[in-house]
């Protein structure tokens, strides 16, 4: 995972190279932040450019809003005005958004997630029952919501019953009075006061107007930072291990077996587990805690396309888990959902252990096209410990937990600034970037800013390519290792103003 930052001066942080009391290092102490800082300022970069590059690096989990009301009410337009860009399919007809989405948003100098979600209603079948337990979940897990009601419809009973959902939900509620695109509509917005939520921000997402003012009022709603649901060994109780899988790849025979007893159910009828099932389990002396989820299946239901269908629950549930152990049929052709459900796991930031299961049921002919099939469609994770098992039989169940503790050991590698830089210096001297336009930029100093999962950030002389920041991520596993962990680069780069003597 990488991403580019263009300087912009955000005074997302504030000081000097000579005063850091109070501001947040990431993961550096403040004699390592100070030598830092003076190093950047030899380089000629803004300093509040860079203290605002490391606070955003170090940041952890991002506060979560989610977007919830009835169907057609407006809210993927909502979204893509908070996010700044048409991402949500937005068309003129109820139901066009079925499962929950997230994306990154930043309002006056703080980011956030934001979690649009299809519309809800109330007695409903089907599809649509799907979509309203996934608005439900959405209420559940985020930290502020924003309703969305249609103002030139006024309060109907599902918007009542989204209420009365919220109440029980106990989150903080900002009011979107949507569609109010002119002075004669603010009346109608007026008359939501009746919902009893508080004050009805009056908005048109179609044009922006009001945004700016909801916005702000959603920023007083979200915390600064949720709490973070686990903790290391000793802190915050016994580490989360989330399975996650397609359905009927083995995950409740798994946790069965590891358990050494029938604690879930197992049919060979796919789908079988539909909540998460929490589950300490003693291995090793040590005690984790499992959690089996529902498998992620396809929406084959859906007339457009055959793409996955996740539940949130399982989403939730990786969002909790330090782990990921992501099971996969050694027996079957590894699918478009077993790589979709990998790319959830990597996105989420979790340590990721691979597990292929049924390895019993295996002939040799099978096995070599195992073994190619995970160079081409799983290559983005070949840092992850992979384990094959047989959930039926307990073959290799032993290999698992130290694949684990691999996994969690380089989530929590955390390389020191001084050591960094002495291998970004060798590296970039003995393979430099290309030149490109006559120019070549060169990654002039960096720090790991954060863990779990290692999180870095490089300031550069110019625009770092995405194939070269590729390779320094391998250089950087070959020499730290970071096995089981997804890492995040971010480059910031210098403004052209001259180095500073």
């Amino acid at each position: 995972m990488n991403d580019q930052i263009q300087p912009e001066g955000d005074g997302s942080a504030e000081g000097s190279a000579d005063g850091f009391a109070g501001h947040d290092h990431g993961a550096l102490g403040d004699a390592e932040y100070a030598q830092f800082m003076e190093l950047a300022a030899e380089e000629g970069f803004d300093l509040e450019d860079v203290e605002g590059a490391i606070e955003e690096a170090g940041h952890g989990p991002l506060p979560v809003l989610a977007v919830v009301g009835r169907p057609n009410v407006g809210k993927s337009t909502l979204v893509n005005r908070i996010i700044g860009r048409r991402e949500a399919v937005v068309e003129d007809k109820p139901g066009v958004t079925r499962d929950r989405v997230t994306y990154e948003a930043e309002w006056a100098g703080r980011r956030f997630k934001v979690v649009d979600t299809g519309g809800w209603e109330q007695d409903v079948l089907g599809i649509d029952a799907s979509v309203a337990a996934q608005a439900e979940y959405a209420i559940e897990t985020a930290d502020a919501v924003v309703f969305v009601v249609d103002s030139t419809v006024g309060v109907t009973d599902t918007d009542e019953a989204v209420v009365r959902l919220l109440r029980k939900a106990k989150k903080p509620v900002v009011l979107c009075a949507n569609k109010v695109d002119g002075p004669s509509g603010e009346a109608d917005a007026t008359a939501l006061w009746s919902l009893g939520i508080g004050e009805p921000h009056p908005v048109s997402s179609l044009h922006g107007r009001g945004t700016g003012d909801m916005l702000d009022a959603v920023l007083e709603a979200l915390p600064e930072a949720p709490a973070q649901t686990f903790g290391g060994a000793g802190i915050g109780g016994p580490r989360r291990i989330a399975l996650i899988g397609r359905p009927n790849v083995g995950k409740s025979s798994l946790l069965n077996k590891v358990a050494n007893e029938e604690r879930v159910v197992v049919n060979e009828l796919a789908g079988t587990t539909r909540d998460p099932v929490d589950e300490l389990i003693e291995l090793g002396g040590v005690t984790w805690k499992f959690v089996d989820t529902a498998g992620i299946r396809k929406r084959v239901h859906l007339q457009q396309g055959a793409d996955y269908y996740a539940s949130l629950r399982t989403a939730a549930a990786v969002e909790k888990a330090e782990v990921a152990v992501i099971l996969i049929d050694a027996s079957e052709s590894i699918s478009i959902q077993d790589q979709r459900i990998v790319t959830m796991a990597v996105e989420a930031g979790r340590a990721i252990v691979v597990a292929f299961n049924k390895w019993d049921t295996l002939d040799e002919e099978r096995r070599y096209y195992l073994e190619r099939e995970i160079e081409t469609e799983l290559g983005q994770i070949a840092w992850a410990p992979r384990v094959n098992v047989s959930a039926r039989t307990g073959r290799h169940m032993e290999k698992l937990v130290p694949a684990i503790e691999t996994a969690l050991d380089g989530w929590e590698t955390r390389v020191p600034t001084g050591r960094l830089n002495a291998f970004l210096g060798e590296l970039v001297a003995s393979h430099p970037h290309p030149v490109r336009g006559g120019k070549q930029p060169r990654i002039l100093f960096g720090t790991q800013a954060g863990t779990k999962p290692p999180r870095f950030v490089f300031f550069a002389s110019g625009f770092i390519e995405a194939g070269y920041r590729r390779f320094v991520e391998r250089r950087l596993r070959e020499e730290f290792g970071f096995e089981g962990t997804p890492i995040h680069i971010s480059v910031r780069v210098r403004e052209k103003r001259g180095r500073k003597k």
